[in-house]
């Protein structure tokens, strides 16, 4: 596989995600992804894409009630 940014080999590692919204942030250190070789850039798969999306779903659901506590 071909990096979309240099063309770059991808090898299977894990890379870093964040992502800051509605006043907080969630950060996973090792999500599993395809790394460019020459740039380092990410790429996630379905499946982690899948999981990121329904953790940040969750935080979504519980931050009406964590902002009500204070």
């Amino acid at each position: 596989m071909k990096c979309m940014h240099c063309q770059g080999e991808m090898e299977r590692k894990t890379a870093p995600f964040s992502v800051d919204r509605n006043g907080y942030h969630i950060s996973w250190d090792n999500v599993p992804a395809w790394v460019c070789t020459q740039c380092g850039e990410p790429m996630f798969d379905t499946d982690a894409v899948d999981q990121i999306q329904k953790g940040i779903t969750a935080m979504e659901n519980e931050t009406p009630e964590l902002r009500a506590i204070g």
